[in-house]
């Protein structure tokens, strides 16, 4: 297989020249739109320039301690992102957020390099790195989603949560379905993706093994530990953040704590 071939930074310049499709579409549509899209094309230009520049410096100096820290800054950025996104308070849902992450993300690493890949060092951030990034990044959406899904069947339904707690059921006996509803709606986007991967999308991974000259079996191996690493990674760290998210949201009467932000007040 070839060697990946660069990309001169002149043509990709002008290959982004085709950003002016979406924006010819928001004025035509007077989506109010432009300034969000180019503010957040310039943001991503500078993150990703700034993370491969430091990326390139992480996997030369290639250090146990730095990597783990490095770890924990993305799992903790994680986790502040989903309760953003969620419109839930920070605190203190961060903490069993951050748990969860942490819970799930840890043993798979370990499995996966370790019991499997088995590079040297086993902490070689060539692997460590990339493998964390796209398990957190896939998490994300399935934990907002959950979380989003819970508290609202908590407004939605109330109800429904207060006649079984009248009726002498505990509070995590009443909010069960709730849980039930979250955890499938968190999981049902991952699950499509993998009923179609390979027939109608060509996942990531694996598209860029292929660029990068890697043989597609060899592609096609490493995408499917990816994919099944990621439903696992997603399953439990839904479920753990679910479950300690109760632990702190619920009183022992059944309050429910945590309510939504209104981000228009």
């Amino acid at each position: 297989m070839n060697n990946v071939l660069d990309i001169d930074w002149l043509k990709l310049a002008l290959f982004s020249l085709i950003l002016l499709v979406p924006l010819a579409i928001n004025a035509r549509y007077k989506l109010g739109i432009a300034k969000s899209t180019t503010i957040s094309v310039i943001r991503m230009t500078i993150q990703l320039v700034l993370v491969g520049m430091y990326l390139e410096y992480l996997f030369q100096l290639n250090s146990l301690v730095i990597n783990i820290v490095w770890l924990a800054i993305m799992i903790i950025v994680g986790a502040s992102s989903i309760v953003g996104k969620a419109n839930l308070p920070k605190y203190p849902l961060i903490f069993p957020l951050i748990a969860g992450l942490t819970l799930s993300l840890l043993p798979l690493l370990v499995a996966t390099t370790i019991g499997l890949i088995r590079p040297v060092p086993f902490y070689n951030a060539q692997y460590i790195i990339p493998l964390a990034g796209m398990l957190l990044g896939n998490s994300l959406s399935s934990n907002i989603i959950a979380l989003q899904n819970l508290f609202t069947a908590f407004e939605q339904r109330k109800s429904e949560y207060e006649a079984a707690i009248s009726l002498g059921a505990t509070p995590k006996y009443a909010s069960f379905p709730f849980v039930q509803d979250a955890i499938r709606k968190s999981l049902a986007p991952i699950l499509a993706s993998m009923a179609t991967t390979g027939l109608v999308t060509l996942p990531g991974m694996m598209t860029g093994q292929i660029l990068a000259g890697a043989n597609p079996m060899i592609a096609i191996k490493y995408q499917l530990v990816i994919m099944l690493a990621i439903f696992v990674m997603l399953s439990v760290s839904v479920v753990i953040s679910i479950e300690m998210t109760l632990h702190y949201a619920q009183t022992k009467e059944g309050r429910i704590k945590v309510k939504f932000i209104n981000k228009n007040s």
